[in-house]
């Protein structure tokens, strides 16, 4: 999955940043944090691999915290952009969990997002930070923008749900399923096609009638 150069603009004062460096870095770091794990990742071998100064590296980011975080959110962003979590007037609340659903679910099938799970599941006890950066630099974003949305459909009336935080909770865990566990175990391959649709369509089929009026 390529991460988009404009996935995060520049900020502060002054001449805006090379977004090409800026995408080079983070592509850069991606590969070696999952190559390497996170603690064994330094700005140095990132700058080396992206082919930029380390001083580059810095006016980028300002730490490997900074960089790691900014590298998975602009991953999640690419398949899970906020855009999707807003609600318009005329929408349809299974249209728009479907969409959310299809998006999530090309996310976690993803061979780099497998390789990242997988990576922290084998190194969490070492390196804990490392699943900690990633938790809230994505899934925690992505339960934010979701909490959010359910919100909206209880206000509209569509849903009766209590904790919008623990429903979004729910929808995601729909979504993966049996399927995604089996892929991370390399059981079995990421669903597909006619058959990934089939899944996500019952995982909304179920959320919905479990917190519909």
């Amino acid at each position: 999955m390529r991460i988009p150069m404009h996935s995060e603009s520049p900020t502060g004062p002054g001449r805006p940043k090379d977004l090409n460096k800026r995408e080079a870095i983070l592509q850069a770091a991606k590969q070696l944090f999952l190559s390497q794990g996170y603690a064994s990742t330094s700005m140095d071998a990132v700058a080396a691999a992206a082919g930029v100064s380390k001083l580059t590296v810095y006016s980028h980011f300002t730490d490997k915290q900074t960089l790691f975080e900014a590298a998975v959110m602009a991953t999640c962003q690419a398949q899970l952009p906020d855009l999707l979590f807003e609600l318009p007037e005329d929408a349809e609340p299974e249209a728009v969990l479907l969409s959310i659903a299809r998006s999530f679910q090309a996310l976690i099938s993803d061979d780099e997002s497998v390789q990242l799970s997988r990576l922290i599941m084998a190194v969490g006890n070492q390196d804990p930070g490392f699943g900690t950066y990633f938790y809230e630099a994505g899934p925690q974003r992505i339960l934010a923008g979701m909490e959010g949305l359910l919100g909206k459909f209880v206000e509209r009336g569509w849903l009766r749900v209590d904790d919008p935080r623990r429903a979004a909770e729910h929808f995601f865990c729909l979504v993966k399923g049996a399927p995604d566990y089996r892929l991370l175990l390399g059981y079995a391959p990421a669903l597909s096609g006619e058959e990934a649709d089939a899944h996500v369509r019952s995982a909304v089929g179920v959320f919905m009638r479990a917190f519909r009026p």
